[in-house]
């Protein structure tokens, strides 16, 4: 038989097993779904086979899933605030944002369908203990902010839908609970999780169209705000946030694990590109959707408070009340109408986040555990954080939004220790074979990095500039500051050639023994 060539082009995943057991990956072998479609006997080598829709369906699921993070309270409250005080004039920044947030998203797939491993995985393996454990540290706390918010928002739609009964730490309890929801459906099979999720997404469109066509805003000027680039000083913070919060530390680690739930033939090149290119398709669409959710609650509040008295101080707190004295009640009260689209939103995403953080926890841990007790950690460490919040700021209902400027910030930092190893994975051959992108794509991949990082840093300088106050916490800032940048150099300029170099000159190096990482 002749040697398969791709495979010798893929140094990665020729390592399946060491110490005879198999590698670990996202997903037990058994759990994974079987694509089914057209000529499935054939091997066609480097030979793509033709479009399916049964594939393209079998194939749909991880982006939706994926589509959450853009979906979350903590994006419903930009585009809110983005409309209250921008009005329509930022739709334009949301859309490119989204386009932004995508092309990140496919090289997470990208990376997960070549290599067979999900980017935790990968940094275990890639970098140096401390150098991980440091990327380990960050994700988790990327995460426990993200899930904060998301908890907080469902918490806050059940005080909504219970008429106030429910007090905030009440439904932080009941949305705690989501970890059994999950748990339940995987013992159904991945597409029961997926389906599931679908509900979701379904019921947030539903409300917040219900909502646009209560609101009736403008078709002209809508169409205008997507077209027309604008943007002034009096909306620059608003803008920034808009483009910070869709890109999400913790999302691109869950959609590198996503991918793996379908069966593919990694010795098969054209099987690798054909999942590349289904999961392109999908992840487009739920990206289409999750923009068309967002512009609809951008523009609800940009009809209803632009340029109203009220426009700078709503939030997720009180724009239900607004919404309700604004247009009132129909049929069905828009202030419940708001509830129930948000309790979507935050139970999606708080599970996907349960979920992320499964993964995120056995890829760099390399932990070998029940997924139950796995969730179970994963669930406490979040929970135990937003029980504190929720207790500290019941009676403290002004207080919220300061806490979603720290939660916000919290995240903002941990941007570049996502996108940075991920950029430097897909980026080389002896990881990623012949699927590593080219030099367009990653010229375009850099910018795009480096546009949200100097963005994500403004807000932060902003951030700071006005809550740090006095000599010895503006020190112990800038220390943070210099240590923060420092480790940011370092993980660019571990993909450059000076350290490849390095370990090629070590005569007892791993790259002289012909291990592929670069640690």
């Amino acid at each position: 038989m002749y040697p398969n060539p791709y495979e010798q082009s893929q140094p990665l995943l020729l390592k399946e097993q060491e110490d005879g057991k198999p590698r670990e990956t996202a997903y037990e072998s058994s759990e994974k779904i079987v694509v089914v479609g057209i000529d499935e006997s054939v091997n066609c080598g480097t030979e793509v086979p033709p479009f399916s829709w049964k594939k393209l369906w079998l194939f749909t699921g991880p982006g939706f899933l994926m589509s959450i993070g853009f979906l979350d309270p903590g994006n419903i409250e930009g585009d809110l605030q983005a409309g209250a005080i921008a009005g329509y004039s930022l739709l334009w920044l949301l859309m490119w944002a989204t386009a932004m947030g995508l092309l990140i998203q496919l090289l997470s797939a990208r990376l997960g369908v070549a290599t067979g491993k999900h980017l935790a995985e990968l940094c275990r393996e890639e970098y140096p203990r401390w150098a991980r454990n440091v990327l380990w540290v960050m994700a988790e706390f990327a995460l426990i902010g993200s899930d904060i918010q998301e908890v907080i928002g469902s918490a806050i739609a059940i005080r909504i839908l219970s008429n106030g009964v429910v007090p905030l730490w009440g439904g932080v309890v009941i949305t705690a609970l989501d970890c059994f929801i999950l748990l339940f459906l995987e013992n159904y099979g991945v597409r029961s999780l997926e389906a599931f999720f679908a509900v979701l997404i379904g019921i947030m469109a539903l409300s917040f169209a219900w909502m646009f066509g209560e609101a009736k805003p403008s078709g002209e000027e809508l169409l205008v705000g997507i077209l027309v680039p604008r943007i002034s000083s009096r909306t620059i913070q608003q803008a920034v946030g808009v483009v910070g919060c869709l890109i999400m530390p913790h999302n691109v680690f869950l959609h590198s694990a996503l991918v793996q739930s379908r069966k593919v033939d990694h010795t098969n090149k054209g099987r690798v590109q054909e999942a590349l290119n289904y999961y392109s398709i999908e992840s487009t669409l739920a990206l289409i959707v999750s923009f068309v959710i967002n512009i609809l609650v951008t523009s609800v509040f940009a009809k209803g408070f632009y340029g109203s008295e009220m426009a700078n101080s709503i939030g997720l707190e009180n724009a239900g009340q607004y919404l309700q004295q604004t247009y009132g009640g129909g049929v069905l009260p828009i202030l419940y109408i708001w509830g129930i689209g948000l309790l979507a939103a935050g139970q999606s995403s708080t599970i996907t986040g349960t979920y992320a953080g499964q993964f995120i926890m056995g890829g760099f841990l390399n932990l070998r555990m029940k997924k139950w007790m796995r969730a179970m950690i994963t669930r406490s460490s979040a929970i135990v954080p937003t029980m504190i919040v929720a207790l500290w700021f019941d009676t403290r209902e002004d207080s919220l939004d300061v806490l979603n400027e720290w939660l916000n910030v919290l995240q903002s930092v941990q941007i570049p220790f996502a996108l940075i190893p991920l950029l430097c994975m897909v980026s080389k051959e002896q990881i990623m074979g012949t699927f590593k992108i080219g030099t367009v794509l990653k010229v375009i991949s850099w910018c795009v990095a480096a546009l949200v990082t100097v963005i994500n840093g403004y807000l932060l300088l902003e951030f700071f500039s006005s809550e740090v106050n006095g000599l010895i916490v503006g020190a112990i800032v800038c220390v943070v500051t210099a240590a923060y940048v420092a480790f940011i150099v370092y993980l660019i300029l571990r993909a450059t050639a000076f350290f490849n170099i390095l370990r090629m000159t070590k005569p007892n190096s791993a790259a002289a023994k012909g291990d592929t990482s670069l640690g």
